[in-house]
């Protein structure tokens, strides 16, 4: 069937030819225009799996949580930091490609009931300075100008000289005066920090707001999944609105993107770069490869040609299949030269031979055909079965790389029977007059043959040598160890990590109820992993009852400074006169005991009463800008009331409770939660109590699982399937033994040297697996059928030199991932690299010593003819 097959098209080269090269240009086409990558490594797994279910169940309740942009401000003060992230939401607000902008921390509502949020001792400690600085307060809320500062500063000094701590206190707050005010006097804007001044020169949070110098932005955006970067427009306006508004690090903030668009961004971004580079010095390479195979250019151009329409036809096929590629399918273009490549070879390698030994072409192509046809076929099929069985399994990323693989090799086994020899007829290589086979490696197959035992003792001790390592290999789920931990978003997300109050794997539980998550949190918090947990809950201060009475207190004691009844302002002279005067009572006061701080300030009131009436106005503007907002703050921060589930803003209730009753408790684990091992533990704990959570270390945790069970399935079944078919093909129980044998010592070799290499499995490297079985089968099939049928000294053989050259073309598009910037992709290369080693050991060593003699040997035959 496949000499009339291949017959055909030597008769109609031009037709097949033809029809090829337009399945190419479709493939390309599709490629081009509808080409896209899924990078979300939850998607990689089916929605079928209990943990993919909660994860989108939250998603239905908590829309918001998904794809979603955080912009974490760093800002030099409390201040500054709340400044900034007041100014990026509300110009961020409105943008068209944002759906929603939100502040966790929302300003507006915890600067009005910010102290109910504090300890009851820290109300009483916060309400009793307030109260304290009434006297101080007042007269300058009803005089707030040069005026009224000069006469509350000279008041002070006298009742502050019976107390040593006021003394200090008094003297640090005439520092920071004399320091506004030479500002002021220099020429250049300045405004004095009241917040500072009345929590005695320490630095302050804005009045019930946190105390931190870190503030964080959530953002949804528009993605548009046409693109490869599909928030790359969003994330640009973002980054455009930050550098507007100053917030750069030349100001003294440090602005910094993360969250599930930026980092699926950056991945891709990182996964392409020097991608076509990479991929140009591999063809290269394996052209040269080719060309100390084939020796012939028209050969090697036949090759390549057939290599590259293959895979254009079959990344058509792939999205015309599946629509999107994963972060595991996408390498389905390195599985398919490895192996593409592989039948090329083979068949190139096999017509050489047979041309140089009946001279013309077409029935070199037709005994080539004949003598190839049933080595290639079995080993087509074996790495189809074998592929395909990914296809039942949860892990939908290998499952479509095993659908989109399975059908590569359909389309590279028909490429290599069609589309190559009709290429071979239409260029017409020259006639080969050289022997193919290489005689010189005969002496390594006697060796091999005379000591067999040594052999197979050798690889057993290896093999048992390594069985510690192998126990210890594990699978690292953690997708973040797939990243370049060097890109921003990556290193904010890690950098967030650190902190239980930002770290982002938390694990997310839905309740029915605000009594049944009142009853789940108590739960929760009983387990020793857990650190804390968020809810609705947290956002109702404790002990109202004791703490709305202080600030009842404090609101009619502060009356008069939070809505005094101002006085006219003064005349420019009455504020020189002023000035002047408390200059000279300054100075008096201190006059036997001098107090450089109380000199220096009065000297700055005698500069500003010698000055322009534009910077007294400036010096007037530096000293009470800041006073009028402190007003303004405490105003709010003294209309505190009762605190519930129902009075809080909507905007901040929806993050808690979804708009059908469900609320959602967030909890963070005790540890470093980017840790494998911390992660396994909490996500085991929690599934315990709440089998319904969803979350970053559930997902990491249970992904593993899902993969180890994924391929412990997949392998059992590629194993029974190839052994099936191999059962079918060879009839012989021992044959078929004989030809997976190799093939199992290889990989577990493979596994044992990545673990003592450091390199553990992983959701990309992970496809080396099934890769190297395919590899493996075929190579192992090749060997089989040819010492089936007598061929003696197989090291010297034919196919040992396609088999050898194949693996170096495998070998470097292999090597190109692991050039990789992506730490990913690297790694797959790096798993694919150490597993070709030992499988090409396995096929040119283990196996000829597991074969020994044929059993029909063909005298005079050397090779594999």
């Amino acid at each position: 069937m496949l000499e009339k097959l291949v017959a055909f098209c030597l008769r109609w080269p031009w037709t097949v030819v033809l029809f090829t090269l337009g399945l190419t240009a479709g493939g390309v086409y599709l490629t081009v225009e509808r080409f896209a990558i899924d990078t979300d490594t939850a998607n990689l797994f089916s929605p079928d799996v209990s943990w993919r279910k909660n994860q989108m169940a939250l998603y239905r309740a908590f829309p918001q949580l998904e794809n979603s942009i955080v912009a974490v401000i760093d800002a030099p003060n409390p201040t500054a930091a709340d400044d900034a992230a007041s100014r990026l939401t509300a110009e961020l607000k409105g943008k068209p490609l944002l759906t929603r902008v939100w502040r966790p921390d929302d300003p507006a509502y915890f600067t009005k009931n910010g102290l109910l949020y504090l300890d009851l001792a820290e109300v009483e400690r916060t309400v009793g300075m307030m109260i304290g600085q009434r006297d101080v307060l007042t007269p300058l809320a009803e005089d707030p100008t040069l005026r009224g500062l000069a006469s509350v500063l000279v008041a002070n000094q006298k009742r502050a000289a019976g107390s040593e701590r006021a003394t200090a206190l008094y003297l640090a707050g005439l520092d920071q005066f004399s320091q506004a005010f030479e500002t002021t006097l220099a020429g250049r804007p300045a405004q004095v920090d009241w917040e500072k001044l009345l929590a005695g020169g320490k630095e302050s949070a804005p009045l019930g707001r946190p105390p931190e110098t870190r503030r964080i932005v959530l953002i949804n955006p528009v993605l548009d999944f046409t693109a490869l970067q599909p928030g790359g427009q969003a994330i640009e306006v973002v980054r455009k609105t930050a550098a507007e508004l100053g917030l750069t690090k030349e100001n003294g903030y440090a602005f910094r993107l993360t969250g599930d668009v930026p980092l699926a961004d950056e991945e891709f971004a990182t996964l392409s770069e020097n991608m076509a580079l990479n991929t140009a010095g591999t063809l290269v390479v394996v052209s040269l490869i080719l060309f100390a195979a084939l020796r012939s250019p028209k050969l090697i151009l036949a090759v390549l040609v057939t290599l590259l329409a293959g895979l254009a036809i079959t990344s058509g096929a792939g999205i015309l299949l599946i629509g999107r590629f994963n972060l595991i399918s996408v390498a389905f273009a390195a599985l398919f030269i490895g192996l593409g490549v592989d039948f090329g070879i083979q068949f190139a390698t096999r017509y050489r031979e047979e041309r140089h030994g009946h001279g013309d072409l077409e029935p070199a192509l037709l005994h080539a055909t004949q003598g190839i046809g049933v080595s290639l076929t079995l080993a087509a099929v074996s790495l189809l079965a074998g592929f395909f069985c990914f296809l039942p399994t949860s892990f939908l990323g290998v499952a479509e790389l095993g659908l989109i693989a399975g059908v590569g090799m359909i389309i590279a086994y028909f490429a290599t029977l069609t589309f190559l020899p009709a290429a071979i007829k239409l260029l017409h290589p020259p006639a080969e007059h050289v022997p193919i086979a290489t005689h010189s490696l005969a002496a390594v197959d006697h060796w091999i043959a005379h000591h067999r035992p040594l052999v197979l003792i050798a690889t057993a001790a290896i093999v048992l040598a390594g069985t510690p390592a192998l126990m210890r290999l594990h699978f690292d789920s953690n997708p973040m160890n797939l990243r370049d931990q060097r890109v921003e978003s990556v290193a904010t997300f890690l950098d967030l990590s650190k902190d239980p109050k930002t770290a982002p794997n938390k694990i997310e539980t839905l309740a029915p109820s605000l009594e049944a998550a009142r009853e789940l949190k108590q739960k929760i918090l009983a387990l020793p992993e857990v650190d804390h947990v968020d809810s609705v809950f947290s956002l109702i201060p404790a002990e109202q009852d004791e703490k709305l009475p202080l600030i009842e207190r404090a609101a009619t004691e502060l009356r008069g400074a939070l809505y005094p009844k101002v006085k006219p302002a003064p005349s420019d002279a009455e504020t020189v006169k002023a000035l002047a005067a408390a200059a000279k009572a300054l100075r008096a006061a201190v006059a036997k005991k001098p107090q450089a701080p109380v000199l220096r300030f009065a000297a700055t009131l005698d500069g500003l009463a010698k000055a322009g009436p534009q910077t007294r106005e400036m010096a007037r503007v530096a000293a009470f800008a800041g006073f009028e907002k402190l007003l303004g703050q405490m105003r709010d921060a003294l209309q505190a009331q009762r605190v519930t589930p129902d009075t809080l803003p909507e905007e901040l209730r929806a993050d808690w409770i979804s708009a059908d009753g469900l609320v959602r408790l967030e909890t963070t684990p005790k540890g470093d939660s980017n840790d494998r091992v911390v992660m396994g533990r909490f996500a085991d704990a929690m599934l315990a109590v709440a089998p319904e959570s969803s979350g970053a270390p559930i997902i990491i945790s249970e992904a593993g699982k899902t993969v180890t069970r994924a391929f412990l399935e997949a392998g059992i079944f590629a194993f029974v399937a190839v052994f099936l078919i191999l059962a079918v093909a060879l009839r012989n129980a021992i044959d078929v033994a004989l030809t997976l044998g190799p093939l199992v010592l290889a990989g577990i070799m493979s596994l044992q040297a990545a673990e003592m290499l450091g390199v553990s499995l992983n959701f990309a490297n992970i496809i080396a697996l099934p890769l190297m079985f395919g590899v493996g089968v075929a190579f192992h099939i090749y060997y089989v059928i040819a010492w089936r049928k007598g061929v003696v000294d197989m090291l010297a053989s034919s196919l040992t030199r396609a088999i050898f050259f194949s693996s170096l073309t495998t070998g470097t598009a292999f090597g190109s991932l692991f050039l990789s910037s992506h730490p990913g992709t690297a790694s797959m290369g790096e798993l694919l690299t150490i597993s070709l080693f030992f499988t090409l050991l396995a096929a040119f060593i283990i196996v000829p010593a597991f074969l020994g003699p044929p059993r029909h040997a063909t005298p005079g035959a050397p090779d594999a003819t």
